[in-house]
């Protein structure tokens, strides 16, 4: 059995750390915050200190504390809606992928109006008919962002489905009778796992952005603290005119930090997929062993190959007569 390839390159295992570092944050979070993040007991506008980390806001709360309890909702929502918008993709993807026929051109016309629908109105209008008490649900609102984040997943693993949809094990599976529904998620889904994990990745992202955005304009309940209602609340007060930086500088930090850690690791499977860019993380080390250079070439990718195959590629070149 053939062992799986973990990329090795350094913005891998700062994505991983990083990311790791906000999904403890979201277990763990609420409980290590050392005040709550109601408690208006303090004094208004304290600049950072030992006594609070990120200062107070103007009605004397802790803003450190508001920063790890609003974590919990922030991740929440986000893996909901990226976990079900792929899901989605998958489903509607492969099966237009693989059917083909009228059950194409209408999952590819749902996607279509989907691709085109813009999401951000379209989540701002959905919201807006809830009533007060489901504004606070996380589950719903991470279940509302994922209707418009699936279209995108969903065209590009229709395209990579159809690529292989005749290819020789598929062929295989229906020669000997297996149903449509396990070769499209037993035999072709598997083969879609680093696209998948792509998808995932850049869903999250975007549902992050999508949930901080409501609450930033306030369309979201102000008794769940996430990162986008400390940002609502910053700039109701006007903390950005009158120098406040310390109350909307560390959740914007927060966002930016996942963010970041979710492209490196997009960047990692691109390197597990393409073997032009096994070579990117390389350090100057590794490159002198495989006999790379340090500095690659305008216009030249390396490739890494391995060292055991190289030598039977040129004995059969030299003589083209062995089988």
């Amino acid at each position: 059995m053939k062992r799986l390839r973990i990329p090795r390159s350094p913005k891998v295992i700062i994505g991983l750390v990083i990311l790791g570092f906000f999904v403890l944050l979201m277990i763990f979070g609420p409980y290590l915050a050392p005040y709550s993040p109601d408690n208006t007991s303090f004094a208004p506008l304290l600049t950072p200190s030992s006594h609070h980390w990120f200062g107070t806001t103007s009605l004397g709360q802790d803003i450190f504390s508001q920063t790890l309890v609003g974590a919990r909702a922030t991740m929440v929502v986000a893996l909901i809606a990226g976990l079900v918008a792929t899901m989605l993709s998958i489903v509607i993807g492969v099966s237009a992928g693989y059917l083909g026929g009228f059950s194409d051109d209408g999952l590819s016309l749902l996607s279509n109006v989907f691709l085109a629908l813009p999401g951000l109105p379209l989540l701002i209008v959905i919201d807006s008919y809830l009533p007060v008490d489901s504004r606070s649900n996380t589950l719903l609102i991470g279940l509302i962002i994922s209707l418009t984040g699936w279209a995108w997943g969903a065209r590009v693993l229709r395209a990579q489905t159809m690529s292989l949809r005749n290819r020789d094990f598929v062929e295989s599976s229906r020669i000997i009778g297996e149903k449509r529904i396990r070769i499209m998620f037993s035999e072709v889904a598997p083969n879609l796992l680093p696209i998948l994990a792509s998808s995932l990745l850049f869903t999250i992202l975007y549902s992050i952005g999508a949930y901080v955005t409501l609450a930033y304009i306030g369309l979201t309940s102000s008794s769940v603290w996430n990162w986008g209602t400390m940002l609502f609340w910053a700039q109701s007060n006007n903390a950005p005119l009158s120098g406040e930086w310390y109350w909307f500088v560390p959740p914007g930090i927060c966002i930016a930090l996942v963010g970041t850690s979710l492209a490196l690791l997009n960047f990692g499977i691109d390197e597990f997929i393409n073997p032009r860019l096994r070579a990117g993380g390389l350090s100057s080390r590794q490159r002198r062993r495989l006999g790379l250079p340090r500095r690659q070439r305008l216009g030249f990718t390396p490739v890494v190959r391995s060292v055991t195959t190289a030598p039977r590629i040129t004995a059969s070149a030299q003589n083209p007569a062995t089988p």
